[in-house]
C-alpha cells in the first residue's frame, strides 16, 4: 500500500515510508528511510463516507533543502482542503483517531489556557470571542452601526476597478495576513534563533551572541547588494536614492559612482541582490548589516572565505534552519498572545463574506498543527475565565483550507503533487479514494473545482507577500488580489498630520524653480546681450543676490524635506516614496495589487458587494491644473 505513486522521490524502502518506487530515476532524490508509525498505515485506507465533508492534504518534499539537514531525514509539506458542510458541527465530524507522533505531524503544545481539547463538546461555558473591550461584538458593515465613514487608516485603496459582485470566492494567506505578528517579539525571536545558528552551526564568533536587534531599523522595499555589502532604497525607475554600507551611509559620490551609470544599470534582482519584500525578512536584513560592519572591523574573526555574499548566504541558511527545526513556531504555540496581535473582527468578516453567498478559503505554507493553533487564537472560543481551548471550530468559517501549500509553486497549474486528507485530531495524512491520493491535484486547478469556480477572475486572494502571494496569483492565475501592508496605517496617519508641511514643501520647490529661471535669464543676458558696464554691474549684483536666495531656498527645502521623511522613518523615510518619486515597493504595489490596505479585517468595514474604483491618474501636465 503506497501513499503517493507519482511523487518525484525514490526511497530505499517504500513499504516502510509509504512511497511507491515507480518513479523515473532522473527525477528521483534518495533520502534515508524513516518508518512511519503503524497507526498511519491503519488509517490510510479510510474512504470518507460523505465526500461533501472532507480534509485533504498536499504531500510534497522540499527539494530545495539538503536531506542531511532535515530531522526527520526528509521534510513533508502537508496541506488540508476542507469542503464545508454547514449543517454539521465542525467538532463532531467522524474520523479515525490515531495515537502517537509522526514525521508528518510536528507537535506544538499549548500551555495553561491553550490546552488542546480535541473532540470535546462546546457547551455553554464557551462564548464567541468578541472585542477586547468587554466582549461586545466589533462593528462591521453588516451590523446596525456599520456603513458609516471609515477611518482613513482602515480604508481599502484601489489600483484597478474591482466589482465584488463578480467575486465568488475570497481566499486568505495566514502568516502576516490573518495573523499579524508582533515584530518586537516575533522578529526578535527569529533574530535570536538565527544568531545561535550562525554561532553554533556555522562557526561564527561567540561575540555575536551579545548582539541585539532593533526591529524598527529596517523596512520593506529595500534591496541588499550581496557582493558589496550595501543596503539600498530606490525609486520606481531603479535609481538608488538612499544607500548604506552596513550602517554607514554612502556619500553621494560613492552612491553615484557605484549605481549611477544609466548605461549599465543593474536589474537589482537575484542572484547578486536580495529583495526585502516581506516582514519576515527584516531581521535577516538587520543581521546582514551588522555582519558587514563586523567584517570591516574584524576581518580575522569572520570564517575564512566568507565575503559579503557568503555571509548573506549563511544568514539565509541560519534563518531557514530556525524555521525548519520548529523552534520559532513552538514558542509561538506556547504563548500566541505574546507574538500575535488579537483581531476580533476577523470572525465577523468571514461570517459576513459567507453570509453574502461567497466561498472562503485559506492557503498557507504553515503546516496543519501550527495553523490549527494560530487560527484557534484568532477565531477560537473563549472560556468564562478568559482562557481558550484549542479545537476545530474555526474550520466552520472556511469552505476550503490548504496548509503546507508550498507557495508560490502551488499557483502553477503544472503542479501535480498529490492531495491527502488530514485527520484533525492526529494530524495524520489519509488517502481519500480507495487507497490512492486524489489524481492530479495539489494545484489551483483542483482548488477551483472544489470551489466551483469557472473563471480565475472570480477569486479575490488576500496576502502580504508581493511575490509569493500577489504577483504569482495575479500574473499566473489571473486572480484578483489584495495586499496587506500593516505599515500603511501609520504612514497614512502621518500623511494626514503632515499635509500642511507637504504643501509648504511644494511651495518651496516652486519658489526654487522660479529663482533658477531668473538666474538663467540673467546669465544669458550677461553672456550674450550688448549692455553698458554699469548695466552689467547691476545685472551681476542681481545675479549674485539671486544665487544667494536660491541657495537659501534650496537648503531650506532640502532640510524640510529631510525632516519630513524622518517623520516616517529616521533612515529610510516614507515607505511609498523616495524623494518625489514612488519607491520601488510602491511601484510593485501599484503593478500587482488590485487593492491594498493596512489590515485584512478592513474588509469587514465595506459592503461585500462594493464596487471598488481607483482614483484618477494624473499626468504631470494635469497636476497643477486640476485641483486635488
Amino acid at each position: 500500500m503506497f501513499l503517493a505513486p507519482t511523487l518525484p522521490l525514490q526511497f530505499p524502502n517504500p513499504i516502510a515510508i509509504g512511497i511507491s518506487p515507480n518513479i523515473p530515476e532522473s527525477d528521483s532524490l534518495s533520502l534515508t528511510p524513516h518508518p512511519l508509525p503503524k497507526c498511519l498505515f491503519k488509517s490510510i485506507m479510510r474512504i470518507p463516507k460523505k465526500p461533501a465533508s472532507f480534509c485533504l492534504a498536499l504531500f510534497s518534499p522540499d527539494l530545495s533543502t539538503s536531506p542531511s539537514s532535515l530531522s526527520p531525514p526528509f521534510r513533508f509539506t502537508s496541506a488540508i482542503l476542507r469542503k464545508s458542510d454547514r449543517s454539521r458541527s465542525p467538532g463532531k465530524r467522524k474520523g479515525i483517531h490515531t495515537v502517537g507522533s509522526s514525521p508528518l505531524h510536528a507537535s506544538y503544545s499549548m500551555e495553561k489556557g491553550y490546552e488542546t481539547a480535541v473532540g470535546g463538546d462546546n457547551s455553554s461555558r464557551f462564548s464567541h470571542m468578541g472585542s477586547s473591550d468587554g466582549g461586545q461584538q466589533p462593528c462591521v458593515w453588516s451590523s446596525p452601526q456599520g456603513g458609516c465613514k471609515i477611518d482613513i487608516r482602515k480604508q481599502i485603496f484601489c489600483n484597478r476597478s474591482l466589482n465584488m459582485k463578480s467575486i465568488l470566492a475570497v481566499g486568505f494567506d495566514m502568516d502576516y495576513t490573518l495573523a499579524q505578528y508582533k515584530p518586537e517579539t516575533f522578529e526578535s525571536l527569529a533574530y535570536d534563533g538565527t544568531i545561535r545558528k550562525l554561532v553554533y552551526d556555522l562557526g561564527y564568533p561567540r561575540e555575536l551572541l551579545d548582539w541585539s536587534f532593533d526591529w524598527t531599523y529596517m523596512v520593506r522595499g529595500l534591496v541588499l547588494d550581496k557582493k558589496r555589502g550595501n543596503i539600498l532604497k530606490m525609486d520606481r525607475h531603479k535609481y538608488v536614492k538612499v544607500a548604506y554600507h552596513g550602517f554607514k551611509e554612502l556619500s553621494k559620490e560613492d552612491k553615484v559612482g557605484t549605481y549611477g551609470n544609466t548605461l549599465i544599470r543593474d536589474s537589482f534582482d537575484e542572484p547578486d541582490y536580495a529583495l526585502i519584500d516581506t516582514l519576515f525578512s527584516l531581521a535577516e536584513a538587520y543581521l546582514f548589516a551588522q555582519l558587514v560592519d563586523f567584517k570591516d572591523k574584524n576581518l580575522e574573526k569572520i570564517p575564512k572565505g566568507a565575503d559579503y555574499s557568503v555571509m548573506y548566504k549563511d544568514v539565509r541558511a541560519a534563518v531557514d534552519l530556525c524555521h525548519r527545526d520548529g523552534t520559532l513556531k513552538q514558542m509561538v504555540a506556547k504563548d500566541p498572545k505574546r507574538y500575535i496581535n488579537e483581531d476580533t473582527t476577523i470572525v465577523p468578516m468571514l461570517k459576513m463574506l459567507r453570509d453574502s453567498g461567497r466561498a472562503t478559503f485559506l492557503v498557507t505554507n504553515s503546516l496543519w498543527d501550527y495553523t490549527n493553533i494560530v487560527m484557534n487564537f484568532l477565531c477560537g472560543s473563549r472560556t468564562l475565565d478568559g482562557g481558550r481551548k484549542c479545537n476545530f471550530d474555526w474550520l466552520q468559517y472556511f469552505d476550503v483550507v490548504i496548509t503546507g501549500s508550498a507557495k508560490p509553486s502551488f499557483f502553477h497549474e503544472g503542479n501535480r503533487a498529490n492531495l491527502f486528507e488530514v485527520d484533525h485530531e492526529s494530524g495524520m495524512l489519509l488517502n481519500t479514494d480507495n487507497g490512492s491520493p486524489m489524481a492530479q491535484g495539489g494545484s489551483v486547478g483542483h482548488l477551483h473545482k472544489l470551489l466551483s469556480i469557472e473563471s480565475s477572475s472570480q477569486v479575490l486572494y488576500v496576502g502580504d507577500h508581493i511575490y509569493g502571494d500577489i504577483l504569482r496569483s495575479k500574473k499566473v492565475l489571473g486572480w484578483r488580489t489584495m495586499l496587506v501592508v500593516p505599515e500603511l496605517e501609520r504612514e497614512v496617519e502621518l500623511l494626514w498630520e503632515l499635509r500642511d508641511t507637504r504643501k509648504q514643501l511644494r511651495k518651496l520647490r516652486n519658489e526654487r524653480d522660479l529663482i533658477e529661471d531668473k538666474i538663467h535669464h540673467l546669465k544669458w543676458s550677461l553672456k550674450f546681450e550688448d549692455t553698458s558696464a554699469d548695466e552689467k554691474q547691476k545685472l551681476s549684483s542681481e545675479y549674485n543676490a539671486l544665487e544667494s536666495e536660491r541657495d537659501r531656498v534650496r537648503i531650506t527645502h532640502q532640510d524640510a524635506q529631510r525632516e519630513c521623511h524622518k517623520m516616517f522613518h529616521k533612515i529610510w523615510g516614507q515607505l511609498m516614496k523616495t524623494g518625489y518619486q514612488n519607491s520601488r515597493f510602491a511601484h510593485q504595489v501599484e503593478r500587482f495589487a488590485c487593492l491594498y490596505t493596512s489590515q485584512v479585517s478592513n474588509l469587514s468595514l465595506y459592503s461585500p458587494d462594493k464596487y471598488y474604483r481607483p482614483s484618477e491618474d494624473y499626468m504631470p501636465h494635469e497636476f497643477d491644473i486640476i485641483p486635488l
